[in-house]
Parts: C-alpha cells; sequence; structure tokens
C-alpha cells in the first residue's frame, strides 16, 4: 500500500507540473500567434479585434507583406542583406577568436588569464545602457559605423558569454590529446585547428545559435551605430514603417515582424538540441 500511495503521488505531481508547464507554454505562444494572426488581418480591425480570427471582411490576405516590403524609398530585401552580412559575420567572428581566447585561458594558468577570463564574466551583468553613448561615440571614431565594421563591436559584446562556456568545455578536454599532438610535431596554432577545433563542435553549435538570435533580432546596438538613412537592418525598417503623422500600418508591421521572426524559428527548432548538449558540455567543468 506505501508503495501505491508513492506511485499515485509521483503520478499526481507529474500531471500537475505538466499542466503548468503547458499554461507556461501558451502564455509564451499567445504573443507569436497574435502576430501571426494580425498579420493577415486588415489594419483598422488590427486595434478593435486583436485576437480575432482574420476571417470575412477581416481578412487582408498577403496585402500587409506586399504594402511592408514595398512600403517608403528603401527597399526590404537591403534590409534582409544588412541583417544577413551582421548577423553572419559577427557570428563567424565570435565563434573563432573567442574559442581560441578560452583554449588559452583554459591552459595556461596564470593570474594574467584569470583577470581576463573574470573581466568578460563580468561583462555580462553591464547593461548595455550604461556604455551605448560612449559606445557610439567610440564607433564614429573608429570607423565601426558600417555593416562590414560593425561585427568587430558585436565580437566585444558576445565575448563574455561564449568565453565562459568555451572555457567550461575546454577544461573537460583530457590536456594527454594535446600532449600526444605535441609530441607529433604540432604548434599551438596546429593543436588547436586539428585537435582542439573540432571537439569544440557541441558548445560551438550552442554558442552559434545564442549569437545568431541575439544578432539578427538586435534592434538597438545598430540603430545607435550605423548609419539609418543608408544602412537599415530589419528591426530598424520594421520600426520606420510609418505614415503621415506618425501613423503606424500594423498589419504590415505585424506581417514583417512575421517574416523576421521565422527564419529564427525554423533555426532553433532545427538546432534546439544542440543548445542543450552545449550548455551541459560546458558546464562539466568551470
Amino acid at each position: 500500500m506505501p508503495k501505491q500511495e508513492s506511485l499515485a503521488a509521483e503520478r499526481r505531481r507529474k500531471t500537475i507540473m505538466s499542466v503548468v508547464l503547458a499554461v507556461i507554454c501558451i502564455i509564451y505562444v499567445l504573443p507569436v500567434l497574435s502576430v501571426v494572426i494580425n498579420s493577415f488581418k486588415v489594419n483598422t480591425f488590427v486595434k478593435t479585434d486583436t485576437f480575432a480570427l482574420p476571417t470575412g471582411e477581416m481578412w487582408a490576405g498577403f496585402s500587409n507583406f506586399i504594402k511592408g516590403m514595398t512600403f517608403g524609398n528603401y527597399p526590404f530585401w537591403k534590409s534582409v542583406a544588412f541583417s544577413a552580412l551582421i548577423t553572419l559575420t559577427s557570428t563567424a567572428l565570435i565563434l573563432l577568436f573567442t574559442s581560441m581566447a578560452a583554449w588559452y585561458i583554459a591552459r595556461v594558468n596564470s593570474l594574467f588569464c584569470k583577470v581576463i577570463y573574470y573581466l568578460c564574466v563580468f561583462s555580462m551583468v553591464v547593461p548595455f545602457q550604461m556604455v551605448m553613448f560612449t559606445l557610439s561615440k567610440t564607433a564614429d571614431s573608429l570607423h565601426l559605423n558600417t555593416p562590414w565594421t560593425i561585427p568587430i563591436v558585436y565580437l566585444g559584446f558576445g565575448a563574455g558569454l561564449s568565453i565562459f562556456m568555451f572555457v567550461g568545455f575546454v577544461k573537460s578536454i583530457p590536456l594527454e590529446i594535446e600532449e600526444a599532438a605535441s609530441i607529433d610535431g604540432c604548434g599551438p596554432v596546429r593543436t588547436y585547428f586539428s585537435v582542439v577545433f573540432p571537439m569544440l563542435k557541441p558548445t560551438m553549435i550552442s554558442v552559434g545559435i545564442l549569437e545568431i538570435m541575439w544578432i539578427w533580432n538586435d534592434y538597438l546596438l545598430p540603430y545607435l551605430v550605423l548609419d539609418i538613412n543608408e544602412y537599415r537592418t530589419i528591426p530598424i525598417h520594421i520600426q520606420y514603417l510609418k505614415g503621415s503623422y506618425g501613423t503606424v500600418d500594423l498589419g504590415a508591421t505585424m506581417a514583417l515582424i512575421l517574416l523576421s521572426i521565422i527564419p529564427v524559428i525554423v533555426f532553433y527548432l532545427i538546432c534546439q538540441k544542440h543548445i542543450i548538449k552545449g550548455v551541459a558540455a560546458g558546464a562539466v567543468k568551470g
């Protein structure tokens, strides 16, 4: 009897947890569902019938998508190209340089490396608002205000989390593997790219996913650094969907928001298992 009561209590606990998690999931999904519904709705009904399904006279079809992509004199495809360029270049720089720095920090046990590591960790808790005005001025002075140079700025802001995760994973790699490569005649550079780099794949994928999701959706940093009349990312392009007297076409805005989040959602759903693997691998030692 006590065993049966214990099993029944365990089932009740699991049922309650499932219900609670389902409610939380619905709460998180509702904003995305609202964007999907309103992207196919006539603009006048977006405010008055926000959560109603786009049926009958509320149905706008794909006109909101066409209107959003053709609004103004700045082409939407150009914003997509700049967002893709900035996201891919920044992520590549972050993955390459922070993984190399993390390997050096983890293997060279010196005071200098410890100071650098803790400074990188500390940078994760510094609010962006504390440095954004100084950053904007510095970026202009160093000519980092173009889509081809802003990845250097992203490298600085993305280094903290990346180095933290990479260091934890590198410490879990047996040192004997690198010593064997050294005995075979590999120098530090060859050891990293031939031995260490392939083993960093789980954390590399995890960090890459997190950085891509952050940079693709980032609005504030490109807005402060880039010349928005010449270079606009997708979030900035959406913000400029205004008509005369500041009126905003919410239907077209929702349509472009949906277009911008679809690639990230698809990418995340495909790679979400790697995030768990990467975080778990990086948490072995730290």
